[in-house]
């Protein structure tokens, strides 16, 4: 018999339309199956970005609400258009060439590699996960989807009964130095250091971690090491910590966060509280300074900019949600909105 073993329980719900025929489906998008339909046939993606990743050939990989996109450089390819819509959150590529895809109600789904084709993933033992919202490799090869890690052979869901804080687990850091950085709901980051513990899931203490006025962090939705080993997340606005002490860099929110190869920094998220999203980038030079110089490179009032990737060639991609859902690539000069490039259809 499968067994199935809990996700994430975050629910993000977004509204439907109203009036629909009872034989119109409604996706968890909002969108009814004509509309999907439509959607799924566009060239380039037409819904919510959530994620951006690229390919160790080079390809741009984008999770968006209703599937899976795959840009070679000349053309998109929606690579889950015989699956059933589920909602996608991110898209990863292992060290072996595995395609994995993170969804929210149907579970996590894997194309081997040398394969075609997306099969929900299910473990040696039968055991697959209900609901993923992001999908992690560690050094050491294992494939974490949220709480859930995967060993090659089995899955294994940690808890509060293994000393974890939280049983939600959103997203997954491994540091240089081997700790495993957790963002779950409630007091919402913590870190587990395995030099010390040794394997995870053995009842040893995790350190939540706390600002310096004895706060916990809460919402934190990104995490990052940069070059100089230190930990930046997004919470009430963007933090650092340097191994002793945890700086507010910014008040602007933070759900994306990467380090580019010069050392700049750049989030999306929240200009401040329901006044936009914005696409920033913070100058390497001034990073240390009480206040760093900030560029917006792009700014939205209604809607939000999501995923975030420097690809090979330097360039910055994003994902957008709302009125002008879809995939962006900035140059250092132009922001390309591929629905205007590609006609949509």
């Amino acid at each position: 018999m499968m067994k199935t073993i809990p996700g994430l329980l975050f629910i993000f719900i977004l509204s439907t339309s109203c009036g629909q025929n009872q034989n119109n489906r409604v996706h968890r998008s909002g969108l009814s199956e004509s509309q999907l339909k439509e959607a799924a046939a566009s060239k380039v993606p037409m819904s919510m970005v959530r994620k951006v990743r690229q390919a160790k050939n080079g390809d741009i990989l984008i999770a968006s609400y209703i599937g899976v996109y795959r840009y070679d450089g000349t053309s998109f390819t929606n690579m889950t258009q015989a699956l059933e819509w589920p909602t996608f959150w991110d898209a990863l590529e292992d060290r072996k060439g595995n395609l994995w895809l993170a969804s929210q109600d149907l579970g996590v789904y894997l194309q081997p590699a040398a394969q075609t084709g997306f099969k929900l993933f299910q473990a040696n033992d039968g055991a697959r996960i209900s609901s993923a919202l992001h999908i992690y490799e560690e050094r050491a090869g294992n494939i974490w989807f949220g709480a859930s890690r995967y060993d090659g052979k089995s899955i294994r869901t940690f808890t509060t009964k293994d000393g974890f804080p939280s049983n939600n687990i959103r997203l997954l850091l491994e540091d240089k130095t081997g700790k495993l950085w957790f963002c779950g709901q409630g007091e919402n980051m913590f870190v587990y250091d395995t030099r010390l513990n040794g394997e995870i899931g053995q009842g040893k203490p995790f350190t939540i971690l706390k600002n310096n006025d004895g706060k916990a962090f809460n919402n934190v939705w990104a995490v990052i090491e940069d070059k100089k080993g230190n930990i930046w997340f997004g919470a009430d606005g963007l933090w650092r910590y340097d191994g002793k002490t945890f700086t507010k860099v910014s008040q602007r929110g933070a759900y994306a966060i990467i380090e580019d190869k010069e050392g700049n920094i750049w989030t999306t998220g929240e200009v401040k509280f329901n006044a936009g999203w914005a696409l920033s980038r913070y100058d390497q030079k001034t990073l240390s300074d009480k206040n760093p110089t900030v560029s917006e490179i792009m700014f939205i009032k209604k809607g939000m900019i999501l995923g975030l990737l420097e690809a090979n060639d330097g360039s910055i991609w994003f994902g957008v949600a709302g009125s002008q859902s879809g995939v962006y690539r900035y140059d250092g000069k132009t922001i390309t909105d591929f629905k205007d490039k590609e006609g949509g259809k």
